[in-house]
């Protein structure tokens, strides 16, 4: 059997013969000339080598069909993903090692005892920025369209603002402020996600999900809409993930006694970091290897607050239009754990690091080390899909599932993001870069094992900019 990690976290474990069966049900849909090549079976009892052969090119198979935007995007395989994610799973037998790379021995057990959760009616409490619980009658199997739309019925958040909010698993700090750990997918059910962590730190919550502030004006149009951007502007600001002076501060207290709600938003968006999502303390290598940095992502960029080794704070930002591509490394300790250990207590390193425009014809290569960066990706995955719906004239209000006679379906708006041509690249040793229509930062398989100390690094899961604009140093 093998564990499938998706943006490096564990989300279910399948045997050869379900991604067998994936595989043909692919063909059966798109043709063979769509599908990409699947590992043959074996006659005879596979030596370590051919299993570890196995699981590379299972591993290659499940990120070009992920890659591919028909394929990817399809119903067959995100429904896979979920219904597999249903299936927990228990290894049982003598000691194996693992079937990652250059781990020498190695052999392999498959489960010998699942445990299927069954679909069955359930209560799931989703939080609101301001604290609040709203709490939604959902179904074990339901997707996360599913519960977005239980919740904005819950809300009576109309059809057409449904769009612009998304759910996000976080963890709640002592403070009482949230760490993102990411956005929930659509090929995840969003109670076995929270629930198999067996942590009540981790929580689901509602908030919005774009990045340019003009898009307000259409949130703002509505009551409940009003109200859920009002609350998150007023935790940002008590959070400090707004900065606020003296001045702005009772003025701002002045709107909230009258509740003026628009006014309040209305000043709030003057201030610096307003939409911004502010990530834990962090360690970058610029301008220095060793750095200690607070990064925060919006207005199409990532900031950096840098405190250099003689204490120094210095402050700067990398603009989404000026990053060439992007890739996130992963190094995941073998577990044989249950799939809901918590990723707060992982030893799971995660890398993002992103090719930089510094000036005319010099690009450098920028890493930040944190257990957030799959969700950094995230932010530079939305925000570079937010630019491109913008410039080809699209609307994210349109940009979420609609229910047609029962049955999920993407609206037409989001077919203006367009996956981009593979980036020409200047060395010719680089590897090939991954398109822009990946909605998954790695999707990788690994072998079960005991062993907690071996390392999977997948490094060459590159994202091409479609956004990245050339500039001259006159701009810079």
């Amino acid at each position: 059997a093998y564990n499938i990690h998706v943006n490096g976290v564990l989300h279910c474990r399948v045997r050869y013969s379900q991604l067998l069966g994936l595989h043909e049900q692919l063909r059966k849909e798109y043709g063979a000339n769509v599908v990409p090549a699947f590992p043959p079976k074996k006659i005879f009892t596979l030596t370590p080598a051919e299993v570890e052969q196995r699981r590379e090119q299972l591993e290659k198979y499940m990120q070009a069909v992920r890659q591919d935007p028909t394929l990817g995007g399809s119903e067959t395989f995100n429904s896979f993903l979920r219904k597999a994610q249903q299936v927990r799973g228990r290894a049982v037998g003598a000691g194996a090692l693992g079937l990652w790379r250059g781990a020498g021995c190695q052999s392999s057990f498959s489960l010998q005892e699942t445990q299927q959760i069954p679909t069955e009616e359930v209560v799931l409490e989703v939080l609101l920025s301001n604290g609040q619980k709203v709490k939604v009658t959902i179904l074990t199997s339901d997707q996360t369209e599913d519960v977005l739309e239980a919740v904005a019925s819950k809300l009576d958040l109309p059809d057409d603002l449904v769009g612009y909010f998304s759910l996000f698993l976080v963890r709640q700090t002592k403070d009482g402020a949230f760490s993102f750990v990411r956005k929930l997918q659509e090929f995840e059910l969003p109670y076995v996600s929270v629930t198999s962590l067996h942590n009540p730190e981790f929580q689901i919550i509602l908030r919005k999900s774009y990045w340019d502030s003009a898009y307000d004006d259409d949130v703002m149009e509505h009551r409940v809409g009003l109200n859920l951007l009002y609350a998150q502007t007023v935790s940002d600001i008590e959070h400090g993930w707004i900065l606020v002076n003296k001045e702005q501060h009772r003025q701002l207290k002045s709107l909230q006694e009258k509740v003026s709600k628009k006014e309040f938003i209305r000043l709030a968006q003057t201030l610096k970091y307003y939409g911004y999502l502010k990530f834990d303390p962090c360690v970058t290598d610029f301008p220095e290897k060793g750095c200690h940095v607070v990064v925060s992502a919006g207005n199409n960029e990532l900031n950096f607050q840098v405190r250099l080794p003689n204490e120094q704070i210095k402050e700067g930002s990398f603009k989404v239009t000026r990053m060439r591509c992007w890739r996130v490394t992963s190094s995941v300790p073998m577990s044989n754990g249950p799939s809901g250990s918590s990723p707060g207590k992982s030893e799971v390193k995660l890398e993002l690091a992103f090719e930089y425009l510094m000036s005319k014809d010099r690009l450098q290569w920028v890493t930040i080390t944190s257990p957030q960066a799959i969700m950094l990706s995230i932010c530079l995955q939305s925000m570079v899909d937010e630019l491109m719906v913008k410039k080809s004239g699209g609307s994210i209000r349109k940009m979420f599932r609609r229910r047609v006679n029962g049955a999920l379906r993407r609206s037409d708006s989001q077919q203006a993001v367009k996956s981009p041509p593979l980036l020409d690249s200047p060395d010719a040793s680089w590897e090939p870069m991954a398109k822009l229509s990946s909605k998954l930062t790695s999707v990788s398989l690994r072998g079960i094992s005991h062993s907690s100390s071996a390392n999977d690094v997948g490094a060459n899961d590159f994202h091409g900019n479609y956004a990245f604009e050339g500039i001259g140093d006159e701009d810079l």
